[in-house]
């Protein structure tokens, strides 16, 4: 059972640790919930690459649809769900841009051809061909060839800071233990929820 008298944020690393050693891929895999200005909501997979006490950090190009609904709601909510545990977690929160530093940093762990490939990519802008995009790549590639590749200005990361983490567990009979940790000023009250 969930301990309610749980710090969230240790319990999420309990939580992801086991996913960790359970889930075939991408056990940092994250559905992301924005809203579009007209209030309609879109959702996709990205992946947690960080995590403190200060929230849960994600990067992307910021000239895509994510990044274009984050800037004009910056509320947003997160979920993971592994399969093979049984387990969700549901986070709510306000989404603001990492530091070029932070951003930079993790840029430079990302693999040669990841770093060339953001370069390469409009991000979630019609493309008239596959064609296009490889030629694009190979263009970055020839750009590069001799030389260090920076991080684009227009690539960076989102930090989600929680107001509200929701974890789930399946239970017999679809009788699940939930538990939601909800924060105000800096301080988390913990309630059990009905499944």
């Amino acid at each position: 059972m969930i301990d309610l008298t749980s710090d969230p944020y240790e319990l999420f690393a309990a939580w992801m640790a086991k996913a960790q050693d359970s889930e075939l891929n991408d056990p940092n895999a994250m559905t992301l919930a924005t809203t579009t200005p007209q209030g309609h909501p879109s959702a996709r997979i990205v992946l947690l690459k960080s995590w403190d006490r200060q929230g849960f950090v994600f990067y992307t190009n910021l000239e895509s649809r994510k990044s274009a609904e984050i800037r004009a709601n910056p509320h947003v909510a997160l979920l993971f769900h592994w399969k093979t545990r049984k387990r969700q977690i549901r986070i709510e929160g306000t989404a603001t841009q990492v530091s070029d530093a932070e951003a930079d940093a993790y840029f430079e762990t990302r693999p040669r051809l990841s770093r060339i490939g953001a370069w390469a990519s409009d991000q979630s802008r019609p493309l008239p061909d596959r064609k296009r995009l490889e030629q694009r790549l190979e263009s970055a590639i020839a750009q590069y060839a001799d030389a260090p590749v920076p991080r684009p200005p227009h690539w960076s990361g989102w930090l989600v800071a929680p107001s509200a983490i929701e974890f789930w567990e399946d239970r017999d009979f679809r009788l699940h233990d939930r538990a939601v940790f909800t924060r105000a000023a800096d301080e988390w009250t913990a309630t059990r929820l009905y499944p």
